[in-house]
Formats: C-alpha cells, structure tokens, sequence
C-alpha cells in the first residue's frame, strides 16, 4: 500500500538533508562554485526567487494526492520557513516562497516526517508525474490510472539516468479519452486503454511523446496505440536513456526532448530507444495497482441541514459547476475553487477542521490550480457548501470560462515580464459580473503565463495571454500578446493557440469582452469554440481585435501594469527552471569522483543498472573536463565521446573512449558486467587525474 510513514525512515533521505546541509556551508565559504551549487539546490527543489536572498521552494505531491495530514504539515512547515501561504501548481505541486537558503534542510526534514519530499520538483530531472485529478472516481475511466503514476514516482526518483539530464522531462496519465492531464503536452503521455484477449481484460495505454510547451509548444506524437501496461516503465526508461545522451546541454532553448525529436528524426529516435532496451533495468515491469490504498470515507449522514434562501442560487449554481456524481454510487466528487492557485494558511488549517467529516481523507491538486475533495455523500453536499461557504471556498465555475489558469509572474518568478496573477483576478472578475452564462462553459479555457515561456499553458489556450512589452512614444508598455484558438481535443490530441494580436495590458478585459460578445452572437452557429475560431479564421479575429491594439490613444495608466502603482520597467532575471550549464574543469572532475563513489555505492548494494549508469557518467564528466581543459566544448554527451575520441586518440588505456563507454546499451545490466564496466570506468578516472595532475607538477 502506498505509505505516508516518515520519510526520514528512509536512510537515504536522512543522508541527502545531511548533504544538503553541508554543501550549503561550503557554497557559503566559497569553495562550491555558483552554478554547481544552483544544479544541486534545484534538484532538491529550491529555486532562486525574482526577490533576492530568499528561496521558493517546490514541494512534490506524486499525481496530487495529499492527506489531511499533509496539507497541514506543509501549512505548518509555511508558516514556519515561508509567507503562510500555499501555491498550487498546474503540475500539482505545492509551492511556498520566501525560504531562507539556511534553513531548507531543516524545512526538507520537517516535510520528510510525513512522507513529503522535495526531490527533483525542479532542475534537469524527472518532475512531478502528473494525473487527472478525478483518477479513481471518474465514470469514464477504464481503469485508475493512480497506481501508474505513483509506479512511475518512485521509479524515476533518485534514478541515476534521470538527475543530470540536458532539460526536465514531464509524463503525464489521463483517466480517460476526455484526457484532462493533457497529455499531449508532456514529453510522454498516457491515455488508458483495454483490450480482451482469450476473454479476458488486458490493460494498456496509448503514448504519445515529445510534448511540450515553452515559447514552441510542441504536440506530442503518435508512438503507440497500445502499450501493455507491463511495458511502459521499460519504454521510459529507454526515452530517457537517450534523450541523456544526445539531448542539447548547452542551448537551454534548444534542449527539450521535442528539439532532439527534430534533430534525429521521430522513427530514429524511436529506433535508437528500441536499441536502449537492452540495457534498461527491467524489461517488463508490473505496476502494483493495490499501491494507492482507498482513503478512508466517513459514515456519518447529514440531513437536519438546509440552503438559506439567499444562498440557494449560489448553491445551484455550486452544484452545477463544481460537483460531480463519482463511478462509484452515491458519491460526489467536489472541486474547490482557488484563485490564483493561492490559499492562506489560516484557511488552510480551517478547511481541513470543516470538511474531515464529510469528505474521504484524500485530496488531489488539481492542474487548474485548486483541489479535489472525494466520497462527499449526495446527503452531505448541503452540510459541505455551507462550510466550504464560510470560508469564501464555493466559487463556482470550476474548469470554465470563469477559472483562469495563471503562472505567478512577477509576483516572484525570475522570468516574469508582467503580472498574470492580478490579471487573472482581473478576468474572472469580468465573467463572473458581466458573462455569468459563461461560468457553466467548460469548453473554453483562459491561461496567462507573465512571459513566453508558457508555464501558465497559454500556448494550448482557446482564449490566451502572455506578458510581453513594447515602445509607445518612447516609453515601456506592458503589453500582452493575445492568443486564440488552442485547447484538448481528445484521446491525446491537442491543438497549438496562434498568436493574433499584440495589445496593451491594460486593455486585456477588453479582448476578452470582445471575443465572448462575438462568441455569443455568432457561436450558436458552431459545434464548439474551435469550429467557431477555424470556421472564421485567424484575420478575422485580427481584424477584430485590431481597434483595441491602436496606440494611437493610449493614456498615462497604460504605462503601468496591473496591480503596481508606479510606471512599468521590463526587469528580467536569469531563469533557473531548466537548471545550469557546468563547465569548470575543476567542477566536473569533483563530480566525475563523486560519481564513481556512487557508483561502487550502488555496486555493493547490488543494484547492477544504477552502478553501471553511474560509472557511465563518471567517464563522461572525465572526458569533458579534458577537453575542456583544451578548450573543446561539446554541447552533448555523445558529442563529449566523439571529440574525446578526436583529440586523445589511443589514449588513457582505451582505442575508443566512445565504444568503451557505448557498452552500456549494447550489455544486460549484470553483475559481470557491472564489475566490468566499473572497472573501466576507475582506470579511466585515475588515468585522466594523473595526466592533469603531472603538468601542474611540471611547473612549479
């Protein structure tokens, strides 16, 4: 069953906060360069906040499932370390901002105590693995797709081929054909299916991989339409495998799997992860579906509670948007609502105290930013209303045109150009006061993200917007580039919004004024908002919309951005979500032993696959601090062999560095050839400090 005991039970964990700790203390006295040091902290999910010397740090919540329990304890741990407030993510994590760097070790082990981590939330790794939030309870499901991605969790985690990738690398499970963990957008998705074979059900999935979003977005492509279920751990792994190898180290902007897809051609890719099979860790791998045990659902039955006359519409309309009856009878499933993905601690603790008696001890974030509260019995939801309604927790609209999808912007991301968050408030409160009709439209979805970089999923909106800034008589505009026309289809298809038009900030509410009018008049005429948007074609929404972009008429307002007093400046800091690039010679030959130490680690612990990775890389980072140290840089690590090769041909005990290292996916990971392979790997180590070492001695 899937434990939430101490993660501090774990060996590992308790080494890794020791660790932690330490390099913190020498990255204070100055002998842990800079960008080491960053590659280290994001792995560990502390990113660098837009507000000098203070820290936000991701907290990973595998699939979104989250105890009472554990919710207070991160409120707990915020209000202690952070700003007394939780943030949830559209990749279903929880972030809390305003940590001191000092003090996240202390911070990692209060979460560890209930089985949290922040492990790989960020930096070049596998991220959170994401879910429908309704797994488990949707009507439409073929089966839940929970314990896949809890599988998937504790597989990648740690993982040595997943800690040091080009890029991060995201997999995502829908519950069902409606896929509502979009998984077209990740760089594998899953769609689950099932087929009868000798009359009876065999389990599997649809893939579709390279997707992504960013300032490309990317739609994921066709691999397989059915997977057994056995499969697809090995699958993975080989992807990951080599995206490790021939993935782009240098371009950040250039280094997400779909850049590699392109460059090596999507059969290609696919051949040389076939290839990879060889040496992954496990052919097949059977997924324990008893893993995410059943939360525990109350019995009690309320029925002496009755809607107030003047709650009664906003109770309906509760009903209609936010509820929804389970697969499993006489069950609710009940999202909550919360703006800007933002919840106080106070209310925190509150609504936990007001809904454990009514609700199953197991939420999910959802990826629109709010929660999932399970098992609500359809005689309680009137006893549950009226307590989510005491804390301002039963906005309506969940998932609709009134629940806007936002990244934090400049309120504290490095990247940010404008501040989503205030416009988002913004926008919702143009549906809920003036298109109420629209807060039951669950087709439609508005997403802002503060810059181009689409954390915010407006490249895959029906109605988007990114912050972005222009010249108007000289001075800096906040503007926002106005995307139409994207959005899920279905069964792992999606569809990529085009920019139209380009307009001030400000002037925001306006384009969504005019888009929802127009809507209105003409898209009863339409089967959906995407046939309205195709029908009638990207000029005409331009043309639409070109009058509020004029800049002829722009007054002293404009100048400054939503939820700031003074004039806007375009202040951009250097973002850390895709992690750094090293290439201090010194660092690398650090990390090349540190790597080696792990390696015979993962050797006497008998875990043949990881050791053999660890060695693998340990003769990579030896190479490339050579080279490096001749001037050579390589952008990949098939690149770093083939160089190698070039610039110390015969050299170091070895014809071919790149064959030598090559073996990994052309041996099964045994213990002969762990041994081996090791064994190389220290020969080669000790071979290339002992070159570097004699000139130094030379010239002294």
């Amino acid at each position: 069953m899937l434990s939430f005991r101490s993660e501090l039970e774990n060996p590992v964990v308790e080494k890794e906060i020791i660790d932690l700790e330490r390099k913190i203390r020498a990255f204070r006295d100055g002998k842990i360069h800079d960008d080491k040091f960053k590659s280290l902290r994001l792995a560990r999910g502390i990113y660098g906040q837009r507000q000098p010397g203070v820290q936000m740090v991701r907290i990973k919540i595998p699939f979104g499932k989250v105890t009472f329990k554990q919710l207070l304890k991160i409120a707990d741990v915020s209000d202690e370390f952070a700003s007394s407030n939780l943030h949830f993510t559209t990749r279903q994590d929880i972030q809390i901002h305003y940590v001191s760097l000092d003090r996240t070790p202390e911070l990692w082990a209060r979460l560890a105590e209930d089985g949290v981590t922040t492990r790989e939330a960020c930096g070049n790794t596998v991220r959170n693995i994401t879910a429908s939030a309704i797994a488990g309870i949707d009507p439409k499901e073929p089966f839940d797709v929970s314990p896949y991605a809890f599988g998937f969790f504790k597989y990648f985690l740690r993982n040595p081929i997943s800690q040091e990738m080009g890029r991060k690398f995201k997999f995502g499970f829908s519950s069902s054909e409606d896929d509502t963990a979009i998984s077209f957008i990740h760089d594998i998705g899953f769609i689950p299916k099932v087929k009868i074979e000798n009359g009876e059900e065999v389990r599997g999935f649809k893939v579709v991989l390279g997707g992504s979003l960013g300032a490309q977005p990317y739609i994921g492509q066709l691999v397989y339409e059915f997977l057994h279920e056995d499969l697809i751990i090995p699958f993975s792994e080989s992807v990951i495998r080599v995206f490790d190898r021939y993935g782009e180290r240098a371009n950040r902007n250039k280094a997400r799997l779909k850049f590699l897809l392109n460059k090596v051609g999507f059969q290609e890719f696919l051949k040389m992860a076939e290839e990879e099979l060889t040496a992954t860790k496990v052919k097949s791998f059977k997924i324990d579906r008893d893993t995410v045990e059943l939360p525990n659902i109350p019995d009690a039955i309320v029925t002496d509670v009755e809607i107030p006359a003047d709650k009664k519409l906003a109770y309906e309309m509760w009903l209609g948007t936010n509820v929804f009856p389970q697969k499993q009878e006489g069950f609710n499933g009940v999202f909550i609502k919360a703006q800007t993905g933002d919840m106080s601690t106070s209310v925190a603790r509150e609504f936990v105290k007001a809904i454990s008696p009514l609700v199953a001890d197991e939420m999910r974030v959802t990826i629109s930013q709010g929660l999932l509260l399970k098992y609500a019995r359809t005689e309680n939801l009137p006893a549950l209303f009226l307590a989510l309604d005491k804390l301002n927790l039963t906005a309506a609209g969940h998932d609709s045109v009134a629940d806007v999808t936002t990244c934090p912007g400049t309120d504290t991301c490095n990247l940010g150009i404008s501040n989503s968050m205030e416009l988002s408030r913004v926008l919702e409160s143009v549906v809920y006061e003036e298109y109420e009709e629209f807060v039951y439209n669950k087709e439609i979805k508005i997403k802002i993200s503060g810059c181009m970089n689409s954390c915010g999923q407006h490249g895959i909106a029906h109605i988007g917007f990114h912050g972005s800034s222009m010249k108007v008589n000289g001075k800096v505009m906040p503007t926002a580039q106005v995307l139409i026309g994207g959005g899920v289809v279905g069964n792992g298809e999606g569809r990529v919004a085009d920019k139209v038009i380009k307009v001030p900030t400000k002037r925001a509410p306006q384009v969504l004024r005019t888009i929802l009018d127009d809507y209105k008049e003409k898209g009863s005429a339409y089967q959906s908002f995407h046939q309205y948007y195709d029908d009638l074609g990207k000029d005409y929404f331009y043309q639409m919309l070109k009058p509020i972009a004029d800049q002829s008429n722009v007054e002293d307002h404009e100048y400054v951005d939503w939820g700031h007093e003074e004039k806007y400046e375009k202040a951009i800091g250097v973002g850390e979500c895709a992690g750094v690039i090293i290439d201090l010679v010194a660092t690398l030959m650090y990390e090349a032993e540190e790597k080696y130490s792990w390696a015979l680690e993962t050797y006497e612990a008998k875990g043949w696959a990881d050791a053999i990775y660890h060695a693998y890389n340990t003769m990579v980072s030896a190479a490339k601090a050579l080279l490096l140290d001749k001037g050579v840089s390589q952008s990949t690590q098939i690149g770093v062999m083939t160089a190698f090769d070039e610039n110390y041909a015969g050299q170091f005990g070895v014809e071919s560095l790149k064959e030598t290292i090559l073996q990994i996916n052309k041996n099964e990971p045994s213990q002969a050839f762990a041994e081996a392979y090791l064994a190389q790997a220290s020969d080669f180590l000790n071979q290339v400090k002992n070159f570097r070492e004699v000139p130094a001695t030379a010239s002294n």
